[in-house]
């Protein structure tokens, strides 16, 4: 076993979609530089989901184009479906998370 440990902060993703109120993306980006300045080099940034389901994750495109350049960084965003792939790609994200669930009913329903 390694003794490296890898800390992959998701507050920008996960923290975020649970709230009730939506941030702009650039506060979402100043939220994103205060995380990098403490040290943080891995973190989800965002979703690519429809903005109808999660609206606290509408435009993840927008943020990820403005993300400063990734020397020592490593930036991922959640994908839950193809579609939400195909949005990752097109914004320029090189490392996704994807959502796996237990039973074939809840893949079906975030695969929609």
């Amino acid at each position: 076993m390694s003794g490296l440990v890898i800390v992959n902060e998701v507050g920008p993703r996960d923290g975020l979609q649970m709230h009730h109120q939506s941030l702009t993306v650039e506060q979402r980006l100043g939220l994103i530089n205060a995380l990098l300045a403490s040290g943080i080099r891995t973190i989800e940034v965002g979703s690519f989901v429809s903005p109808k389901a999660i609206p606290q994750m509408a435009d993840t495109a927008g943020l990820v184009g403005r993300l400063p350049v990734p020397e020592l960084m490593s930036y991922s965003a959640l994908v839950p479906n193809l579609r939400g792939y195909e949005m990752a790609l097109e914004a320029g994200v090189t490392s996704i998370a994807v959502v796996l669930s237990a039973t074939e009913t809840m893949n079906q329903k975030t695969s929609a």
